[in-house]
């Protein structure tokens, strides 16, 4: 098989060859096993450059592994350093390090020096590196007298600190009395020698307390130099200063103060050199002064500065590049630019390097008889020397081995035995360090043993990498084969990798990888292998993942993270906050999908991350939430450009909490007049921050403003400082101004006043003045106070007037006012309307017509006409008696209306007045009239009695509502066979004076359903029905007969059938009984608990639904007019016209409805018929009943009738209790 070649990994080529890894002698990623025999190795040790704390006891490393376990030995400054002579000094049992009591006695300093470690057994020995031990320092500033330093304003200034010189070198900060930091900026900063640089000096540079301070940090200590003073004073002063207390020597930098170009502080000169290591942090620096205060760039001539490792630092005076190599050698050129000019300075910068490897000696382990080679090659700037050691001996004075050979930084070994093995050191060095790397060669002779432990279960998810462990040791090294499988076939496939240390990788593990791997591992001395097995799991996905939110301050939030894993592991879900975990906050609240943070604040915003994690991998998803709300509220109000009707206002914006301010609201409080209210004044865009405002004269204002963005308005600001305007004449006259009379005799003006606002000065008062609109008169005027009505006395009657209200203030007069016309006050009218008619439609509606009352006699503004109409009296029963006056309203100048609702067949009168503002006229004359006749409504009641098997009587009650004069009954009836079908239909005239009526020679045992109407000479009226049967015919019996009875026994019953001959409504008894004996059992229906249970129940809801139906028939009711109109719709009725407000005709087509199968006649036989007169409650119409203008009736009227009978063999519903009930409304 083929493996890819990847770094330090190997493959085999060949179709099918097992996959199989031949190592070369290298085996730096192997282990010698502890139990094995192998020269001493060292594994810790101290830094080279050791500085130690004097305070604390002295612990030098050297740590070291080896069979047999390696001895220790130490040299101090090149000889041998003989512990057990010195008290103070120890080594740890099992270990080189050296521990040096110096609390307890002693001084740091005695140990100062240089050590190294030997590490030693039979096989060879490994020495540390030189480690310097010396103890840290912080050393005091010596005493010094500092001088005043006194200057000009303007001056350029160095405050020097030069701090003692300790170990490691002392952090530089300035500081006063106080232990806060000195300010720094462009101007005013600190070099990289610790001294503070003014570019130039101001006022504010005056103190007495500048300090620099030295922190050592390795002993935690502060040093303190003597405090600077520094006055800075103008010319004048400095002149004075001079003269009374110094000489010109003694005076810091004298010099005039001018605006001048830069010159620089530091470095000084035009060129200058810069020497650094490779891999350290280059810093440059250019500290320039003048004034103005001049800006740093930084350039690199022959190059570009490098995008990642290039900072700026101290405001861009300091430039640095991180771990710098040779390329970053080069001239690096500074600028110091103002506006008088520019300076440059070139720094030459050379970057050298200490040794650093190239390839490190590797350990060597080989069997007896092998060739192998150790290598050391280093590099740096100069190019390091290479030397190498033999157990700690320069090899040059070791003991020879023939089987080795140098070659430069090569040692090759040919042959080897097992006296070859041995510690070979490797030194490269030049001035600017050195490297130190042992490498051991250990000659052995081992068969294979694989370090793995076995039966290792390896999980790994699907489409990653899986890495199977096979660590190996051997000597000669072992060839390593893989096998999947309890067959142990060979790997064949490409898809499988080999490092060297014997890792099998697959590269994208599947489902399928899933298994059992054998690892064998081979060499000529023997054979070992071992089982691994891999498991691989589905991935863990984020299937809904947080989405981004804006929310308001104060709201709530919800992030929602669903998480799919593989179904064996468990994962956990963890949240963070950028980056870092979710605040410890009881607002923060965190369950299976879901983070829900309750009241937010501003600090809440930023990215939530979703982390799911399990035992082998974990996948995250990250939501950004923004915080918004309203703007905080504008502050800093100011008011400039004060001029009689116009002022400035000015602010400042609050924070707008990451909403941006789309306008401001700028609203004013007028406290002369009305204190404490705001009103709107101006809106401004978002972006403004001023506002020129239109101000009205003689108001004292002040002024807010408020913010407004996509959340909402801010609250408002403090309100600004009061201004007063001048006062000045009102603009405007009072508005709705109105001319109306509350007498006969009066003129009552009034107005709208103007608010303290409008009146633009003191002493607001009202100008009224009128005169008659129809006369020649001169307009009387008269002044009044502050207030909103005047009234004229003794005026004419209902005269219309001319009217103006102008106002004035101490300042003058408004400009003149509008002109409004009124009317003094209104009186009864005179004159009733005359020629009234009556022109009557039909048998409900009547048309009335009158002529229209003269102008003058209304003494008003004409409201309308009013009709006044009663019933007189009944033509049908000639009885008198009073009925109330009922009332129709016309509103305008109409000179007709129209009557609906009337009764038929009755007498009327009525009579129309004219109405205006202050009352009705007199009556008209009243005028009667006459209804014709109508339609009767349905009989009363109607039953049937006195049933025979031939016969029925039907008895019956007139309508309570004839509508006129009855002619004639209609009865109507027809058959209902056991089908349920109607037959034919009889169709009978009675007399108008009968109320019964006996019907002969009818079938036996027969159904019968009768309709039965009124007449009168205008046609048939509404129908009632109802349904009874004739009795069973009186013949001799017919035996009933049963045959054909069959039985089917079952377990526990049995399933009797028969056929039946004979009379309805039997009852059957069934006689049984055991076998062999006499018992016999009747069983009847009509006495079965379950049956008597079933009829009580009918029997009772029958019952109350007739109590019902009895309280509803008393209480009266309305039926729908839609439905009444659309049955039976009365000729006598007709639909209003929208030309003329007259009624239409209305067709007489009766709604023929079939009966329902299975329809019972109720127990009593009587069905009782609601009244359906028409009349005015009916059509909804009362005392004060609506019309409109054109009189036609605003409103409905009720009623329903029964259904015409069906001709034919359809079915019809008959009346039922439950029928009765729905019908009422």
């Amino acid at each position: 098989m083929q493996l890819k070649i990847m770094p330090k990994k190997k493959r085999l080529s060949g179709s099918r060859a097992p996959l199989m890894l031949f190592l070369c002698q290298m085996i730096s990623a192997l282990e010698v096993p502890l139990d094995l025999v192998q020269p001493p190795t060292i594994t810790q040790q101290s830094p080279k450059d050791y500085i130690i704390d004097p305070r604390e006891n002295i612990v030098i490393q050297c740590e070291a592994k080896g069979k047999p376990p390696p001895s220790f030995s130490w040299t101090r400054n090149g000889t041998h350093f003989d512990i057990d002579k010195d008290p103070l000094v120890t080594m740890k049992t099992g270990s080189g390090t050296l521990v040096i009591n110096i609390m307890s006695e002693g001084k740091a300093e005695t140990y100062e020096g240089v050590y190294q470690c030997t590490a030693r057994n039979e096989r060879g020995a490994a020495i540390s590196n030189n480690i310097v031990v010396r103890p840290s320092r912080s050393p005091l500033w010596t005493k010094e007298k500092l001088e005043p330093i006194i200057l000009q304003n303007g001056q350029s200034l160095v405050l020097p600190c030069r701090p003692p010189i300790g170990l490691p070198p002392a952090i530089i900060f300035w500081m006063d009395n106080s232990f806060q930091r000195l300010p720094q900026n462009e101007r005013v900063s600190q070099g990289l020698n610790g001294d503070l640089y003014f570019s130039n000096v101001l006022p504010e540079d005056t103190r007495e307390d500048y300090i620099c301070y030295a922190r050592f940090n390795h002993t935690q200590t502060i040093q303190q130099k003597q405090p600077i003073s520094v006055k800075v004073i103008s010319v004048d002063e400095l002149n004075d200063t001079i003269a009374a207390n110094l000489s010109d020597t003694e005076f810091y930098g004298a010099k005039a103060s001018r605006e001048r170009p830069p010159t620089l502080l530091t470095p000084e000169g035009n060129t200058s050199h810069k020497e650094e290591l490779r891999g350290n942090t280059l810093s440059l620096e250019c500290i320039a002064e003048g004034l103005p205060t001049p800006i740093i760039y930084w350039i690199k001539e022959d190059g570009t500065l490098p995008i990642n490792r290039t900072f700026y630092q101290n405001f861009k005076k300091t430039l640095q590049i991180t771990q710098v190599s040779e390329a970053d050698s080069g001239n690096y050129q500074c600028i110091a630019k103002n506006v008088l000019g520019a300076i440059h300075h070139t720094i030459s910068v050379t970057v050298k390097a200490a040794p650093y490897w190239i390839m490190a000696p590797q350990n060597l382990v080989l069997s007896p008889g092998e060739d192998g080679t150790l290598i050391c090659r280093a590099n740096g700037n100069p190019k390091p020397r290479i030397s190498w050691l033999t157990n700690g001996v320069p090899i040059e004075i070791a003991p020879d081995d023939p089987s080795r050979k140098i070659d430069g930084d090569t040692i090759i070994f040919s042959h080897v035995q097992e006296r070859s093995s041995a510690v070979y050191q490797c030194n490269a060095s030049n001035e600017y360090g050195y490297l130190l790397a042992n490498a051991f060669v250990n000659v052995l002779a081992e068969p294979p043993r694989i370090l793995t432990p076995a039966n290792t279960l390896y999980q790994v998810i699907a489409n990653r990498p899986a890495l199977l462990d096979c660590a190996f040791f051997g000597s000669p090294l072992p060839t390593i084969e893989w096998f999947k499988g309890a067959k142990g076939s060979a790997l064949h496939e490409d898809i499988y990798v080999l490092h060297e240390n014997g890792t099998l990788e697959i590269p994208v593990a599947q489902k399928d990888s899933t298994g059992t791997y054998t690892c064998v591992a081979r060499n000529k001395l023997g054979m070992a292998k071992n089982e691994v097995h891999l498991e691989i799991k589905d991935p863990t996905r984020i299937i809904k993942q947080p989405e981004y939110a804006v929310v308001q301050r104060g709201s709530t939030v919800s992030f929602e993270c669903k998480v799919k894993h593989d179904h064996t592991l468990i994962p956990t879900v963890t949240w963070l906050k950028d980056n870092s975990e979710l605040p410890s906050d009881e607002r923060f609240t965190v369950d299976k999908d879901h983070l829900v943070v309750a009241d937010v604040s501003d600090e809440d915003g930023g990215t939530y991350t979703c982390v799911a994690n399990t035992t082998l991998d974990h996948v995250s998803a990250s939501a950004e939430l923004s915080v918004v709300d309203v703007p905080d509220p504008p502050f800093d109000l100011e008011l400039t450009n004060q001029m009689d009707k116009s002022v400035q206002l000015s602010w400042t914006p609050g924070d707008d909490n990451s909403s941006p301010i789309t306008k401001f609201i700028i609203e004013y409080e007028d406290a002369m007049h009305e204190a404490g209210l705001w009103h709107h004044q101006a809106e401004v865009s978002g972006t403004q921050t001023t506002a020129q405002l239109k101000l009205s004269p003689y108001v004292n204002y002040s002024f807010r403003v408020m913010a407004v963005n996509s959340i909402g308005r801010s609250l408002p600001s403090e309100a600004s400082e009061q201004y007063l305007t001048k006062a000045t004449e009102p603009d405007t006259n009072p508005t709705a101004v109105e001319g109306l009379g509350s007498e006969p005799d009066n003129l009552v003006i009034t107005w709208k006043p103007l608010n303290g606002f409008e009146s633009n000065g003191p002493g607001l008062q009202y100008k009224v003045s009128w005169r008659q609109k129809d006369g020649d008169d001169e307009w009387t005027s008269v002044v009044v106070a502050n207030v909103s009505k005047y009234i004229v006395s003794g005026t004419p009657t209902f005269v219309p007037y001319l009217i103006k209200v102008q106002a004035l203030n101490d300042m003058g007069f408004a400009p003149e006012p509008a002109v409004v016309m009124g009317h003094s006050g209104e009186d009864l009218p005179m004159v009733a309307p005359g020629n009234v008619r009556v022109n009557v439609v039909n048998s409900t509606l009547a048309e009335v017509h009158w002529d229209p009352v003269p102008l003058k006699s209304i003494r008003g503004h004409l409201q309308g006409y009013r009709i006044y109409y009663w019933k007189a009296q009944s033509s049908s029963k000639r009885n008198r008696r009073h009925i109330e006056k009922k009332i129709l309203t016309y509103q305008g100048s109409k000179t007709h209306g129209m009557l609906p609702g009337l009764e038929p067949f009755s007498h009327y009168a009525l009579n129309v007045r004219v109405v205006n503002g202050k009352g009705e006229g007199p009556a008209s004359p009243d005028r009667v009239f006459s209804t014709p006749e109508g339609v009767p409504s349905a009989p009363s009641s109607l039953k049937i009695i006195e049933p025979t098997r031939d016969s029925l009587t039907l008895e019956w009650d007139p309508p309570s509502h004839p509508n006129g004069i009855l002619t004639e009954y209609s009865l109507k009836y027809q058959p209902i066979n056991s089908t349920h079908e109607l037959g034919p239909l009889v169709d009978l005239k009675i007399p108008a004076n009968k109320t019964r009526w006996t019907l002969k020679n009818l079938n036996f045992s027969t159904r019968y359903k009768f309709y039965l109407y009124a007449q009168t000479s205008a046609g048939s009226g509404s129908q009632i029905t109802e349904e009874a049967i004739t009795t069973v015919d009186e013949v001799q019996a017919v035996n009933p007969r049963i045959s054909n009875l069959t039985a089917a026994a079952a377990e526990t019953c049995a399933n009797i059938s028969w056929e039946y001959e004979g009379a309805e409504h039997v009852n059957f008894y069934v006689e049984y009984g055991v076998a062999g004996t006499m018992a016999s059992r009747q069983v009847d229906i009509a006495t079965q608990g379950w049956f008597i249970g079933l009829m009580c129940a009918v029997a009772l809801l029958i019952l109350i639904l007739l109590i019902v139906c009895f309280i509803r028939r008393n209480k009266g009711g309305k039926y729908p007019v839609k439905e009444k109109e659309d049955a039976h719709a009365d000729p006598e009725i007709q639909p209003m016209k929208e030309d003329d407000g007259t009624f239409g005709e209305y067709s007489d087509a009766e709604d023929h409805k079939p009966l329902k199968k299975g329809s019972r006649t109720p127990s009593d036989r009587t069905v009782k018929k609601e009244d359906s007169d028409d009349s005015l409650v009916d059509y909804g119409e009362g005392v004060n009943g609506q019309f409109n203008e054109d009189g036609s009736f605003i409103g409905q009227y009720s009623g329903k009738k029964e259904k015409e009978p069906a001709e034919g063999n359809e079915s019809s519903e008959a009346p039922s209790p439950v029928n009765a009930m729905n019908s009422f409304v």
